[in-house]
């Protein structure tokens, strides 16, 4: 038995010098890779042929009709009116990142700015409804109470847009948790243009005054006939 185990440990020795003790010895063969962790593998290098391609190149050219994230789409001269926005084609201002100023960032220097910096027109606000119950609504709810579609399907974490906290936000950090995302909220900013995001803030502020509004809200002359209700 001693003498099987031996011939064993033998075999097995002389198994390990070959295939290790080797390694490295310069040859005119393939090399034996036992572990070769993905050393040669059919990838693209950057600038380097391919032959997986017909033309041999790596590099390829971009899809027909695509445009790179954080590219700003070329502005017409002649549309001015946010009712033409019906695509992020078509908008003065269709750009997803550009520039530093508080329009493209949210931000006045080193702080959160506050203020729509656009015209807040019935069109702007009627924009800013659509792109809100198409982006927002699902998780935050119609009315921006964090009671969306998805919070029926397990995800608890969305905040209600009524709190206080966010009442007092700054428009400018509100405005960077669209682009950027926060917490469990992706970011949106290479999916809702620039003009749409500030007239998605636009109409969350309405909803916001909508659902706290006070009697001192309402302008003199129509307070008789609420108090009357």
């Amino acid at each position: 038995m001693l003498r099987g185990f031996l011939v064993i440990f033998l075999l097995c020795t002389i198994a390990i010098i070959a295939v290790f003790g080797f390694r490295g010895q310069k040859s005119t063969g393939s090399p034996l890779e036992i572990f070769p962790d993905m050393v040669r593998q059919m990838k693209v290098r950057a600038q380097a042929p391919l032959n997986f391609f017909a033309d041999g190149r790596g590099s390829r050219l971009p899809v027909g009709g695509t445009v790179p994230i954080g590219y700003e789409m070329p502005k017409p001269e002649t549309t001015t009116s946010l009712a033409a926005a019906v695509g992020p084609y078509t908008h003065p201002r269709a750009g997803f990142s550009a520039g530093t100023d508080y329009y493209n960032t949210g931000k006045m220097g080193d702080h959160w700015g506050t203020g729509i910096p656009v015209a807040v027109t019935r069109e702007l606000m009627e924009r800013g409804q659509q792109r809100f119950n198409i982006t927002c609504a699902m998780c935050h709810g119609a009315a921006a109470e964090g009671n969306g579609i998805t919070k029926q399907y397990g995800l608890a974490t969305v905040v209600s847009l009524q709190d206080e906290r966010i009442r007092k936000m700054s428009d400018g950090e509100i405005f960077n948790t669209i682009t950027n995302g926060k917490n469990t909220m992706m970011a949106y900013g290479p999916n809702v243009i620039i003009a749409d995001r500030w007239a998605i803030i636009a109409y969350l502020r309405a909803l916001q005054r909508n659902q706290n509004a006070a009697i001192a809200d309402v302008p003199e002359e129509h307070r008789p006939e609420l108090e009357k209700k």
